[in-house]
């Protein structure tokens, strides 16, 4: 994974766990913290840079949706 694309990657997985403390439920709030965290993680060793830009395409997707609802 290229160095630009890695960073990418950090600024939106840190973008999607700030964006998920603002929900007000305990819950939800933990529960879009492990969902995050775990995708992220069972995501971490993929090497295709399609695959890779598809997964952050979606995740960009995922973290209009938290927006949407933590607000």
């Amino acid at each position: 994974m290229a160095a630009s694309s890695r960073a990418q990657v950090l600024r939106l997985y840190r973008a999607m766990l700030r964006e998920s403390q603002r929900f007000s439920g305990y819950n939800y709030r933990m529960y879009a913290i492990r969902r995050i965290r775990d995708a992220f993680r069972e995501n971490k060793n993929i090497k295709d840079s399609e695959k890779i830009e598809e997964l952050v395409n979606k995740a960009k997707a995922n973290l209009e949706v938290i927006h949407r609802q933590a607000t």
